[in-house]
């Protein structure tokens, strides 16, 4: 591990990015930072600092962040960007419906 808490690739060149969507799941349920690290037992910076892509979380928290929002992890977390929750549901019909 890095000092950053991240993983390095195989290659060593250096931290693997983790993308989630914490910010808008929270957003979406009306919790507070605070209200989320109450929940799953840490302090309301460590969500932070998830939600910034600065911390990349414990598998056991992950988990516990899963659990809260009801949800898979890899729904939460990726290794890839996401792409809005909007194009993931409704991916093919957005794009047939722009017109052009």
């Amino acid at each position: 591990m890095t000092p950053a808490g991240q993983d390095s690739d195989a290659s060593g060149a250096g931290p693997r990015p983790l993308y989630n969507r914490i910010a808008v799941l929270r957003a979406e349920r009306g919790l507070s930072r605070q209200q989320l690290a109450q929940a799953v037992g840490v302090n309301y910076q460590t969500v932070g600092y998830i939600e910034r892509g600065e911390y990349n979380p414990s598998l056991d928290l992950a988990f516990r962040l899963a659990e809260v929002f009801g949800l898979p992890i890899e729904a939460i977390f990726s290794r890839q960007p996401m792409r809005p929750i909007s194009q993931e549901l409704y991916g093919s019909r957005l794009q047939e419906g722009s017109g052009s």
